[in-house]
């Protein structure tokens, strides 16, 4: 069901603006709190929402020049039309700015493709749950955070962007825990998972200009992702070492003897990015260097990983096989200054069979 706008008694001492058209205005009773309402109705994710009062939505909708009418997506698992005016409600709630709206309508478009497959991430027994990565100058405008504790909580924009795509999935599509959302532990970022890259501190270009778009333009990239776990490496003073290092702890993702299972985000802080920096290192050759640190052993493989038996195994011409298919791995520069800690990522099923990353770009800013 999608929210509706709604009107407390407070709103009707004042002259609101007319409600959009294609979202029911309700009232809450003069003795009804309207955030318990809501928790009662089934529009949260567990936390607190902000009422989707008129003038609320009116004013969220004054942060795009696309229709209140507008067909977004499609939303996945119960393939509902979603419009631009029930983003600006589930917007509302999660506590998002105006501003924020553009980032958030692309989010909803990129996660509803064939491509990144939501109904799959969602109906998947993995702890996995859409990623959102924002590139481009809109990172400033609207005030993401790209350093310090980025992957945690006390950015605004970087945490209602995200819980409202999860709003949208929730109360549009469908998928709630419990019923499609079949996921065995969750992980805390199926509340929000949303971050911007730091383009300025990094010494390679920017995973949205790796992805084939200019560095003028403000993107999106959505990826279906685990909760990130922290890789420590204090000692490695030459890049050689800390490639090696970092590879050791990617090949941890999903299982150490699973191999191109799972696709990946490497983040890699300012500290740890200062070695290669310094090197003189490209991105490409970071990834050569990962690549060649993370070749598996087919003899290691489990039985039946990727379909391949025991005894078929050992027929296999090629010896090893590499930890992630070609462009698996995506590699984000952000983080705090200080710290020589970086993050792994783990994906869910890689390729056309799970899930891929899907980049768009954001436009009607």
């Amino acid at each position: 069901m999608t929210p509706p706008t709604t009107e407390t008694p407070s709103d009707t001492a004042t002259t609101a603006p007319p409600a959009p058209p294609s979202n029911q205005l309700i009232r809450f009773g003069a003795a009804e709190d309207p955030f318990e309402a809501m928790f009662d109705r089934g529009w949260s994710d567990g936390l607190p929402l902000v009422p989707p009062t008129a003038e609320r939505v009116a004013q969220m909708l004054s942060g795009t020049t696309r229709a209140p009418d507008e067909v977004v997506a499609v939303v996945p698992p119960d393939l509902v039309e979603c419009t631009v005016e029930t983003v600006a409600v589930n917007a509302v709630m999660a506590g998002c700015r105006p501003e924020y709206l553009p980032v958030v309508l692309t989010a909803v478009e990129a996660a509803c493709t064939d491509e990144f497959n939501m109904h799959g991430v969602l109906a998947t027994t993995m702890s996995v749950g859409p990623i959102i990565i924002v590139n481009g100058p809109i990172r400033h405008r609207i005030g993401m955070n790209s350093g310090g504790n980025v992957l945690g909580q006390g950015n605004r924009a970087n945490l209602t962007i995200g819980r409202t795509l999860q709003l949208v999935v929730r109360n549009v599509g469908g998928g709630r825990p419990g019923e499609i959302d079949q996921s065995t532990l969750g992980n805390p970022g199926k509340l929000s998972f949303c971050f911007a890259e730091d383009e300025e501190g990094s010494p390679w270009e920017s995973l949205a200009q790796e992805r084939g778009f200019p560095a003028e333009a403000s993107t999106v990239t959505i990826f279906a992702g685990e909760g990130p776990r922290v890789m420590v490496d204090q000692l490695s003073r030459q890049p050689e070492r800390l490639a090696k290092s970092l590879a050791l702890c990617l090949l941890t993702t999903g299982h150490p003897k699973m191999a191109l299972a799972f696709d990946s985000i490497l983040v890699v802080s300012p500290e740890h990015s200062a070695r290669f920096r310094d090197a003189g290192w490209s991105k490409q050759r970071l990834q050569e260097e990962l690549r060649k640190n993370m070749m598996i052993d087919v003899g290691r493989l489990p039985a039946a990983a990727k379909g391949i038996t025991t005894e078929e195994s050992e027929s296999i011409q090629v010896k090893q096989l590499p930890k992630f298919r070609d462009g698996g791995l995506l590699i984000v520069h952000a983080g705090g200054r200080a710290g020589l800690f970086s993050s792994a990522i783990c994906g869910w099923a890689s390729g056309p069979a799970g899930s891929q990353p899907v980049t768009h770009e954001i436009e009607h800013v």
